[in-house]
């Protein structure tokens, strides 16, 4: 059977269980006051996918046939059942799927005979859902891997069972799937400029996604989703126009890219990892190019430049992984007060694309020599003490007090990366690969870094604070002006004010704890 192809420019129209899609970008609104009150979002009906089971979504059984079964069986078949997809199954266990364009691409188009056994086009081991699992993870499982096709097992019983297959016009009923579509778009795009044009539905994605009811950690992973998308396209026509990488290399995500914690407005913050093989007078060039093309186009797309340029065109941040070794090495050892800040990028890195053994040794050696670290850990915790809530002495909120800002709390800086930075303490502290905040909060808990009731306290604070924010951006983006994170007061009931310095109390409360463990 044919495995998963990861090549877009390979195979134009790719099996739905094939290639993972990229590309895309945002134009740049006009400036919004942050006094003016955003219009009201429509009253749409439409299910929040992180509650809706996967379960109350299938209409049907499976349909399915041995993987012995011919290629014009399984068309007629599906002519039959009126049906986009059959599932092969040999001993009551799944083996592969087949799709419609299967049958044009890899039957029909490449000219074999129907008696051809259709386990030879088919995608071999395909991805799947659980059945009880929201739909929000069958979607983001489409948005990740251009799929549009993902079989449902029932994984209660010792032998997960076969129960049917969910499509995208399954979700697509539920409103809020054009991740799926726009993911499908990055994927056919030729050129940087197509990618920009596709990536400007992003804004109108993220809209769709708050009417929705979406959760903001649920919309952080499909916003980062389609930015992954786009990154991997960029690196696919970059590497159609310089040709192939002469040693292995990886393109890595930092930030919140790679906490998968974007929103849409979003910089650009990745570096890459390459090979010890790496010699600069005969590769050099070639990285600089490949870097140049995806950090040019990512901007083009909307995500801009980052403003302390950390991004791979930048030799500091394109460098073999020795290199990489010792960057973390000192670091850790000397963390003055730029090793500090670089840390709060760089410890938070996850691979776009390339030869994944690069960062996965390099984060391994890293996480053995942060774990326990007390004196590293230390400094992390005066550096991440920088960012404090906006509450005042007597418990009140704390505003903007001067300039066009004025009655406004930054709600990145303020509120999200107070808690971003005590979830990357936790997860150095115990030595967690996971990058993403929530999980890093979750295993924190499991390892005992942090209470399970401060850890829950924490998860809470940081969805509320995330919604505020996204329903804030996309509001502005719907009234056709810029987004930034600076949320006016007067736009919160009271009832959400009240909520707002909860949650600042429970960040300030376990700042203070940390302190006191570090001091």
């Amino acid at each position: 059977m044919p495995s998963q192809s990861t090549n877009p420019a390979a195979d134009p129209e790719p099996s739905d269980q094939a290639g993972m899609a990229q590309a895309a970008a945002a134009s740049s609104p006009q400036p919004h006051s942050p006094h003016s009150r955003p219009q009201p979002l429509p009253a749409l009906e439409q299910p929040d996918l992180s509650t809706v089971p996967i379960r109350s979504l299938l209409k049907r059984q499976a349909i399915t046939l041995p993987p012995t079964a011919t290629v014009l069986q399984t068309a007629q078949l599906m002519r039959d059942q009126r049906v986009s997809s059959v599932l092969l199954v040999e001993a009551d266990r799944l083996v592969g799927v087949v799709t419609d364009r299967d049958l044009r691409n890899r039957a029909l188009a490449a000219g074999l005979d129907p008696q051809t056994p259709v386990s030879q086009i088919a995608t071999a081991d395909p991805m799947t859902v659980d059945i009880d699992a929201p739909a929000f993870e069958a979607l983001l499982l489409m948005t990740r891997h251009n799929i549009h096709h993902v079989p449902v097992l029932d994984g209660s019983a010792a032998q997960p069972q076969l129960r049917g297959m969910l499509t995208a016009s399954d979700l697509t009923a539920q409103h809020s799937t054009s991740a799926v579509y726009l993911v499908s778009e990055i994927h056919k795009q030729a050129d940087a400029a197509g990618l920009a044009a596709v990536a400007g539905r992003v804004k109108a994605m993220q809209w769709q996604l708050t009417a929705a009811g979406a959760t903001a950690h649920s919309t952080g992973h499909i916003v980062t989703a389609v930015t992954d998308a786009i990154t991997r396209r960029l690196v696919v026509l970059a590497q159609a126009s310089i040709g192939p990488a002469p040693i292995p290399w990886a393109w890595v995500a930092a930030g919140s890219q790679a906490r998968m914690e974007q929103t849409a407005k979003s910089d650009q913050d990745n570096c890459m990892v390459l090979d010890d093989s790496f010699d600069a007078s005969a590769h050099g060039a070639y990285f600089e190019a490949l870097a140049r093309f995806v950090n040019d186009g990512l901007d083009a797309c909307g995500y801009i430049y980052c403003p302390g340029e950390m991004m791979a065109m930048t030799p500091q941040w394109r460098q073999p992984q020795r290199q990489w070794r010792e960057y973390f090495r000192r670091w850790t050892a000397e963390p003055e007060p730029k090793a500090l800040m670089l840390t709060c990028v760089f410890f938070d890195l996850r691979l776009i694309e390339g030869h994944a053994p690069l960062l996965a040794d390099l984060r391994r050696d890293v996480l053995a020599s942060t774990r326990s670290n007390r004196l590293f850990l230390s400094h992390m915790v005066g550096n991440a003490l920088g960012h404090r809530p906006p509450l005042s002495m007597f418990g009140g909120l704390s505003t903007v007090k001067h300039g066009q800002l004025r009655d406004t709390i930054d709600f990145k800086h303020s509120g999200i990366v107070p808690i971003v930075d005590l979830a990357r303490i936790y997860a150095l502290a115990g030595g967690h690969e996971v990058v993403n905040t929530r999980e890093r909060l979750m295993v924190a808990a499991s390892s005992q870094e942090i209470s399970e009731q401060g850890a829950h306290d924490l998860r809470d604070a940081l969805e509320f604070l995330g919604t505020l924010r996204i329903r804030h951006q996309t509001a502005q983006m719907q009234a056709g002006a810029a987004a930034d994170n600076y949320l006016s007061l007067s736009t919160l009931s009271n009832f959400e004010r009240s909520q707002l310095k909860d949650a600042f109390g429970v960040v300030q409360t376990l700042q203070s704890v940390l302190s006191q463990r570090y001091r």
